[in-house]
């Protein structure tokens, strides 16, 4: 009784799939985008030129900022060196 309905179930379930999948055209035509328009090919080409001129081509965050700093080496460096004897500062594996 219970491998039966086992059994049963699945063939319910793999039929409900198969119905599914069946669904679309294979190229998925019903998502293609129709467009009606009344501009030509040069007054579409013209106006692209004109946005590329006027749009940076360089990726956003690219630009490397500089920074002059006012701190000295060796400053920075005891700074450091007392952070780390105080403990402010993790080292070695026990980092944590």
């Amino acid at each position: 009784m219970n491998k039966t309905a086992r059994i049963l179930s699945l063939a319910a379930l793999t039929a409900f799939a198969s119905f599914g999948a069946q669904a679309d055209e294979a190229d998925a035509s019903q998502f293609a985008t129709q467009f009606q328009t009344n501009r030509t090919r040069a007054e579409v080409a013209s106006e692209a030129a004109t946005v590329a001129a006027t749009r940076s081509q360089e990726p956003a965050g690219s630009r490397v900022v500089t920074y002059k700093s006012t701190a000295d080496r060796a400053a920075v460096r005891a700074q450091a060196a007392e952070a780390l004897r105080t403990g402010k500062i993790p080292s070695g594996e026990f980092s944590m």
